[in-house]
């Protein structure tokens, strides 16, 4: 594995106990200029490992807890006039920064939703006829509780395929829940954190490396071929759009060069493929009564399309 992600797993592993592939996860979301929508129930570590990822990186780190009365500026910023001279101040939001975590994103208002937009397609805020370009990296982390619906809005489809990768966390093992009783003994885990093991330039060199990553014909149509099925199968309402196809074709390009290669296989494609394209699909009734899920659909479609030979 790349030495870099080797060592953010290792920084990350001395807060996050055993989730070691859904670090891997976001660390390639990260390369990609991704943003990650962590599903999954209170308590299992969601707010810590955006914390560790960005400790171990150097990045700078901003959390907004999102409730129904957040306003769209505490994100983006506002202007204030100046009484000296008349002219518009820029005031800084919560995404001025390197990792923004967006806490319980499900319960920001519909207007703080469109806010997130241009935000996480752009990595820009416009206000008051001036843009104001984010640091980079720039990454999004929201979080948000799959059960609890009191007080939640739905996320828009158009915000849902921003994310780069939706994943979980999932309860601990015994084993690691016994480890995770040690930790939390000692403080906060996340102070486990002393220093960083790159650099945020340095993750800029890495998602230029990934760039030059080479994909073969056979695996380009191999993802094409996926993203047509969601689009053609009658299990769904709605398949993967292209920002979805390209969100894959990004994420197996660095699934091989943090495992060290420099071209693509299918078998990136069959790993990432469910947090990558499932949360874009709308399943139709048909859908829900019979697979449940979108990533039981997308794994239903891996299981019946030919894998490229000699890919």
């Amino acid at each position: 594995m790349q030495k870099d992600v080797q060592n953010i797993l290792q920084s990350a592993g001395k807060v996050i106990v055993g989730k070691d592939e859904t670090i891997l996860q976001a660390v390639i979301a990260m390369l990609c200029n991704g943003h990650v929508l962590l599903e999954d129930v209170p308590g299992v570590g969601k707010t810590q490992l955006a914390a560790a990822l960005s400790r171990s990186v150097g990045g700078e780190f901003h959390r907004i807890q999102l409730t129904p009365d957040i306003m769209p500026s505490d994100i983006t910023g506002y202007s204030v006039v100046n009484q000296k001279d008349g002219s518009l101040e820029y005031r800084p939001g919560a995404a001025i920064c390197n990792f923004l975590l967006a806490d319980e994103i499900n319960r920001a208002s519909p207007k703080v939703q469109s806010a997130l937009l241009e935000i996480m397609e752009e990595h820009q805020i416009s206000l008051d006829g001036q843009t104001h370009i984010l640091p980079s990296p720039f990454m999004v982390i929201a979080t948000q509780n799959p059960v609890e619906t009191y007080g939640t809005y739905h996320l828009p489809e158009a915000q849902m395929d921003r994310f780069f990768m939706k994943i979980s966390m999932g309860y601990p093992t015994l084993q690691e829940e016994l480890a995770i009783l040690d930790r939390n003994g000692e403080g906060n885990p996340i102070n486990n954190i002393s220093e960083p093991v790159i650099s945020t330039a340095e993750v800029e060199q890495l998602q230029a490396q990934v760039n030059d990553v080479q994909v073969s014909e056979g695996v380009r149509n191999y993802i094409i071929a996926l993203v047509h099925a969601t689009r053609e199968s009658d299990m769904a309402a709605l398949g993967v759009s292209p920002r979805g196809s390209i969100a894959c074709f990004k994420a197996v390009r660095a699934s091989a060069f943090v495992h060290g290669r420099n071209f693509v296989t299918p078998d990136d494609v069959k790993a990432l493929a469910v947090p990558v394209l499932a949360h874009r699909i709308l399943l139709s009734p048909k859908g829900r009564n019979q697979l449940g899920s979108p990533e039981a659909l997308v794994k239903q479609l891996l299981d019946s399309l030919p894998v490229p030979a000699g890919a």
